[in-house]
């Protein structure tokens, strides 16, 4: 396909949300600040200079959500000359609350990415059930409207219709480079020197829960197994309390990169997460050449395919694998397994699921939101236009997006962020701060 201009647009946040989201108190003066750190960032982990375009996007963290929403209209911050197809990672998170131009109508392709089990994790709150069953319909609503083609990582998510389940992620190299080394080790030495461990954010839905239940209720039978713990999060103290009054050796550390030299030796990856889509920190390990022992679950479909994923069904079933990892040597990957984790392996599957070599050339005409309802209601008066224009006038009013849960005021951007990302100051907003 040759060089294509590539834009990675993130989201832009306040300097007193940006203390509530970022680690080690990183906060950034200006939007150019943090393009800089995000390129020295990718240099450093992946090795290369980026050669793409960077730009932000308003966004509001939600303290309840514990996520980053979009604030305004972002396809905006894409001039329409440049418009021509759009990857949206987790396009339903960026279109809840989306209140202008329709995405399908502004590019010619776009391609939604759906990362996360927001079903699983909803479930888990108060009256979970409920709310389950009416974001399951938001999302297919928004995501139909929005999108061309969806791809699932995994079944662990939503099914949409027509959706296609692919994993187009891959792994850093540096983990395949660690796993190599590990392999020359092997040749008749002790390549792995220590146990088992655990490394996610440091909060009970990521697998800390089932993993702590399932060394309490088998202390007897998991006799001197020790697990070591690695991550941040909300929970740490929690989780840091439970493991203590657990008779197995549990130690809790604080979060380290997965490709520190401290995690090299370990032998064995425990992840009974289920709330993950495709867990990025398996395919980490499996790349490094470990075992990793995980749930028989969706989200762990595509791994089954490597020798060293064992899986099991049950908590007996856990027991069993983590005492034979324990006491195996991992199989060696061939270059066909480690290609396929891979960053270009990724990539190879990303467009061949896309057909982006069969996308027509045309492009759609532009669309401002003043000829919104004239072009997308009046010309083409079907179910999905209709659908579309629902979503347009019930994201417009500040009652009805309060309602299903939007961040007040954040129809538009405030007069602070237009100035920090040289956007105009919407009619309203002159003279108003959040």
């Amino acid at each position: 396909m040759g060089r294509e201009k590539v834009t990675l647009v993130i989201p832009w946040l306040s300097l007193k949300e940006q203390e509530l989201v970022y680690p080690s108190n990183i906060t950034f003066s200006s939007p150019s600040e943090q393009e800089k750190y995000v390129r020295q960032w990718l240099e450093e982990r992946a090795g290369f200079s980026s050669c793409f375009s960077i730009r932000f996007y308003p966004g509001r963290f939600s303290r309840d959500k514990r996520s980053i929403l979009a604030v305004g209209d972002i396809s905006e911050i894409i001039p329409d000359e440049e418009a021509d197809i759009a990857v949206l990672e987790e396009p339903e998170h960026l279109t809840w609350y989306h209140h202008g131009k329709r995405w399908k109508l502004k590019f010619r392709l776009v391609v939604g990415i759906i990362h996360t089990n927001y079903l699983e994790y909803v479930k888990r709150e108060k009256n979970g059930r409920i709310q389950a069953f009416l974001l399951k319909h938001i999302n297919n609503w928004v995501v139909n409207v929005y999108c061309h083609k969806v791809i699932r990582l995994s079944a662990a998510t939503q099914d949409y219709p027509k959706s296609i389940i692919c994993n187009v992620h891959g792994v850093n190299p540096k983990f395949l480079e660690i796993g190599k080394k590990k392999m020359q080790q092997q040749n008749g030495k002790q390549a792995f020197t220590k146990g088992a461990y655990y490394i996610g954010k440091m909060v009970w839905s990521k697998g800390y829960k089932e993993l702590l239940k399932l060394l309490r209720d088998h202390q007897k039978e998991l006799a001197g197994l020790e697990v070591d713990l690695y991550g941040n999060g909300e929970d740490s103290d929690q989780i840091q309390e439970a493991a203590k009054k657990l008779e197995l050796v549990v130690r809790v550390h604080p979060g380290r990169d997965h490709s520190d030299s401290l995690f090299h030796d370990y032998k064995v990856f425990l992840n009974p997460s289920t709330t993950d889509v495709v867990c990025t920190t398996t395919a980490e390990a499996l790349a490094m050449g470990k075992i990793v022992v995980c749930a028989n679950h969706p989200s762990n479909e595509f791994f089954k395919q490597f020798p060293n994923c064992w899986t099991y069904d049950n908590s007996t079933g856990f027991v069993e694998a983590t005492g034979k990892a324990l006491a195996e040597e991992p199989a060696q990957l061939t270059d066909t397994h480690r290609h396929e984790l891979s960053w270009e392996a990724a990539t190879e599957r990303f467009l061949k699921v896309t057909e982006l070599d069969q996308v027509p050339t045309s492009k759609p005409p532009r669309i401002t939101s003043k000829n919104f309802m004239s072009t997308s209601f009046n010309l083409r008066r079907n179910v999905e236009d209709a659908s579309a224009y629902i979503h347009f006038l019930t994201s417009g009013f500040e009652a009805s997006r309060r309602m299903f849960g939007a961040i007040p005021g954040s129809l538009q951007p405030d007069e602070e962020q237009c100035k920090e990302l040289g956007l105009a100051v919407p009619a309203g907003k002159q003279g108003w701060r959040k």
